[in-house]
């Protein structure tokens, strides 16, 4: 799967190259056509070579290594930084002072001075031991070392690799990182010199919205590297998981704890009293049953008793009653 789309790189003028008059011969193999006085790169190639980029990136990152986003151009300046502070990895977006790499020690010097002068409070001059000039001019000189330093502050020693935007402009850091031998990842636009890169992604670099696309490519590829030494996030899980917790987290757990048995008790009570009356209802229904069973066979049985206790007499004399009213009733329709 691609780590970007055609359609992205389109929409974002990757595509767009320099004035014909103003190119590099060893970039023709990557320019497609010309059109309008503009050479138009061949983006097929970009996403290729954008891929074999992110992945290089990607397993330098995981093996414990870390990559130096450098862009001092004012297209540049806010997505290096954005981006690179986002991944957690040293950046360049101001100014490169030479020696930057070739001379770290003595820059790694400046890093300590900066720190130092951080811990100083500027505006409590009482209690800083210090003049109101020579805090002003301590404050002047952090300024300054913030703004070229700021973006390696934690730095500890140099980057396995380099991410340049313009090869041309930033042509001091790429020159430094070929003496240390140290890989370089460009956006190449068609007046950059392709045999200085050594992973390259021809390109348009200058515009904002290219730079800011290819550099977010190469910081997710950073991002990805991070997440494989980490083993996708499990380590971090077990290190949350194995820390001690607070006074506050144990007493709050306690509670919880203690609170949780008091609230079962009471719903367990209620749940046996449901079934016992449940359990009583059928016996009153069964004993209501059998008692209109006893009242109807009663009944019954007083029937049978009273018919067999009547007198054979009465009973032949009111058969005899009832066999002589029919004829009455002719006799009297006869008349």
């Amino acid at each position: 799967m691609a780590v970007v789309t055609m359609r992205q790189l389109l929409e974002s003028g990757v595509h767009f190259g320099h004035q014909t008059r103003r190119w590099n011969p060893k970039m023709k193999r990557f320019i497609m056509t010309e059109r309008n006085g503009i050479y138009i790169i061949d983006l097929q190639q970009s996403l290729t070579y954008l891929n074999e980029a992110y992945d290089f990136v990607k397993q330098t990152v995981a093996h414990g290594g870390s990559i130096l986003f450098v862009g001092t151009k004012k297209q540049a300046q806010e997505s290096i930084a954005d981006q690179a502070t986002r991944v957690g990895m040293p950046y360049v977006n101001h100014r490169w002072l030479g020696g930057m790499l070739t001379n770290f020690q003595t820059v790694s010097k400046r890093l300590t001075r900066m720190k130092e002068l951080e811990e100083i409070d500027f505006d409590d001059v009482a209690g800083s031991g210090h003049t109101k000039k020579e805090l002003l001019m301590m404050r002047r000189e952090y300024e300054k070392l913030s703004r070229t330093l700021g973006g390696i502050r934690d730095m500890q020693k140099v980057p396995s690799a380099i991410w340049v935007v313009d090869t041309k402009k930033e042509h001091l850091a790429v020159t430094e990182a070929r003496k240390l031998g140290l890989p370089v990842i460009a956006i190449l636009d068609t007046n950059c010199d392709p045999d200085e890169v050594d992973y390259k992604i021809p390109g348009n670099d200058d515009a904002i919205r290219s730079v800011t696309l290819l550099t977010r490519v190469v910081a997710d590829a950073v991002a990805d590297g991070l997440m494989s030494r980490s083993g996708g996030g499990s380590g971090a899980s077990e290190d949350v998981a194995n820390e001690p917790m607070a006074e506050w987290e144990r007493e709050l757990l306690a509670g919880a704890e203690a609170a949780q048995p008091a609230a079962e008790q009471p719903a367990a009570e209620a749940a046996t009293q449901v079934p016992a009356e449940e359990a009583q209802t059928p016996v009153a229904s069964s004993e209501t049953a059998a008692e209109e069973v006893t009242a109807e066979e009663t009944t019954t049985d007083d029937v049978a008793t009273g018919a067999e206790s009547a007198d054979p007499v009465q009973v032949e004399a009111q058969e005899a009653v009832a066999e002589q009213a029919p004829a009455a009733d002719d006799e009297s329709l006869q008349s």
